[in-house]
């Protein structure tokens, strides 16, 4: 398919983010877009603010009569269901439908693609490369699934020649990609509703590995059971971190590379996992042939990603931080970094599981993971694409965790059960409906102060 013959492109699902990211693109190609979502969000505005039009009601008859002509793609999520009557409706008149997988996949057939993949880190670690290619003058763009602090957009650049895309193994999508320069910065378990086992997750990863077939272009977290180009920390690898130490909250380290060892980096996102996607990237980039002097101002002007520990308050008597983690893996690491910031302060946790199936899969390592933190407060499952499943609840999670500070509060309780706490650092952590939230919670705290 050429996407150059294309003219209109209609998105069932827009407001994903990595749909959004789809549609801000070719918005920028001067295609005509449109869409459909289930509700509006922060990120539907935007999209609208753009010129975009979207409407919230899976209607035939919304669908604007310029998309009924042939030279129209449709671009699917895999969330959305097989009933969709909008999607039916193209499916029975032979539109070119594709998912955004596919569409990915053309795009980067065309380019030159770093691909970053991994069940945790791939919107840091790409939004961290996108940074450093575009600020070094790369022709560039980048599709990634974050709202990157830098250019508040999940779209960055507007380049011909080079693309920077997150390999999402959900649904196998990032089979579809085609690779030049690659990354797998974790293989844990997850999407055992797709997947079934670890083993198959694994399997999965191994032939996105394969696809690049240079194995000095593959990177990966040291100790993966895969061969290419190691990075790690404080351990010997191809790339190593190490002379880590914290100055004004900013990482400080060195960087021992295949040529030179770089010294003194600065970089402002917290947490070891965060210090490994800075590494993960620079690696990346070295490789490629990026100056080692673009990337260390890079990094240290690289200022994060929206809801990956991104500060909403941060004073002397209050920190509030949101985060995406939904995977025990990943709320470890928010712990590990909280505890690392602020080793002497009691810090509270709001977390929204996301998927029965996944709450399910985790439990243990879910009670395990929140147990951590001084406080919890639990919210109902965010359902997303999935029905309920028997005797997977909050209550169930609850039951499971040994910390005695915990509860369950409704979203309407939410902030006047925060507003009678004690704690000086809060955290909210999830990757549903939670994100809504979090401008009122950082008014009602501000307001506390």
């Amino acid at each position: 398919m050429n996407l150059n013959q294309i003219h209109n492109v209609y998105f069932i699902g827009i407001g994903g983010i990595g749909m959004s990211a789809l549609a801000r693109h070719f918005k920028i190609l001067g295609k005509n877009v449109c869409g459909y979502d289930k509700t509006p969000t922060i990120l539907t505005d935007e999209l609208i603010e753009s010129g975009i039009a979207i409407h919230f009601e899976d209607n035939i008859g919304l669908i604007p009569n310029d998309f009924y002509i042939e030279n129209t793609l449709v671009i699917i999520t895999p969330a959305v269901p097989k009933t969709h009557s909008e999607w039916n409706y193209f499916l029975e008149r032979d539109f070119i439908i594709k998912k955004r997988a596919e569409v990915l996949g053309i795009i980067t057939r065309e380019t030159f693609c770093f691909a970053v993949a991994g069940t945790h880190g791939k919107t840091t670690t790409s939004s961290i490369l996108a940074h450093i290619l575009f600020e070094s003058g790369a022709d560039v763009t980048s599709f990634l699934g974050g709202i990157v602090e830098n250019y508040n957009s999940n779209l960055v650049g507007n380049g011909k020649t080079i693309t920077v895309v997150e390999a999402d193994e959900f649904d196998r999508s990032f089979l579809h990609l085609h690779p030049n320069i690659a990354c797998i910065t974790s293989m844990d378990a997850d999407h055992l509703d797709i997947y079934g086992d670890s083993a198959s997750i694994e399997a999965s990863f191994l032939a996105f590995a394969d696809k690049v077939s240079d194995k000095t272009k593959l990177f990966i977290t040291n100790g993966l059971p895969l061969a290419g180009i190691t990075v790690g920390i404080d351990e010997p690898s191809d790339y190593k971190g190490f002379n880590i130490r914290i100055e004004n909250s900013n990482y400080v380290f060195d960087v021992e590379t295949p040529s030179e060892i770089i010294k003194n980096i600065r970089f402002g996102l917290p947490g070891k996992h965060n210090l490994m996607n800075a590494i993960m990237a620079l690696a990346m980039s070295k490789t490629y042939g990026t100056p080692t002097d673009d990337i260390v101002k890079a990094l240290l002007s690289f200022k994060g990603i929206k809801r990956r520990f991104s500060y909403q308050i941060k004073s002397s008597n209050c920190v509030y931080i949101d985060d995406y983690a939904h995977h025990p893996t990943e709320i470890n690491a928010v712990h590990q970094a909280v505890s690392e910031l602020y080793p002497n302060q009691k810090v509270l946790a709001i977390f929204q599981p996301h998927l029965f199936s996944r709450t399910r899969d985790f439990i243990d390592d879910f009670a395990k993971s929140l147990s951590a933190f001084d406080d919890v407060i639990l919210l109902d499952i965010y359902p997303a694409r999935e029905l309920p499943i028997e005797g997977v609840d909050a209550k169930w999670l609850l039951s499971k965790m040994t910390n005695p500070n915990k509860k369950i509060v409704s979203k309407a309780d939410l902030i006047p059960t925060l507003l009678k706490s004690k704690a000086t650092v809060y955290v909210t952590i999830g990757a549903g409906d939670i994100g809504e939230l979090v401008p009122s919670i950082k008014n009602a705290l501000n307001e506390k102060v």
